[in-house]
């Protein structure tokens, strides 16, 4: 019986670890998505809240679990800002003008 506790207790923690993951990486692209279209108080308050939010973490929960909250919430910075310079090298060619 102990060993399928075991088992029972390491799938819990395979479950919270990728729950953590998935809850960065949802919380920081909500949080950069709003705060471009979003007036300057609410983007004071999205920073704060995640901001907060990460020290709370940090205090409350286990050290595995905000690190992988960390590992989501660094995937979606990456993703967020890799994608601009494909974007901008799609605008330059459009606005280039055809040669004849």
């Amino acid at each position: 019986m102990d060993t399928f506790q075991q088992v029972l207790s390491t799938l819990g923690f395979v479950i919270r670890a990728l729950g953590f993951l998935l809850l960065g990486f949802g919380v920081a692209r909500f949080t950069l998505d709003a705060y471009y279209k979003a007036v300057w108080q609410v983007q004071i308050s999205l920073a704060a809240g995640f901001f907060l939010l990460l020290v709370g973490l940090t205090n409350y929960s286990s050290p595995a679990s905000m690190g992988m909250f960390a590992f989501g919430a660094g995937a979606a910075l990456l993703m967020q800002f890799m994608g601009k310079k494909e974007e901008a090298k799609e605008e330059e060619h459009i606005k280039e003008p055809k040669k004849k």
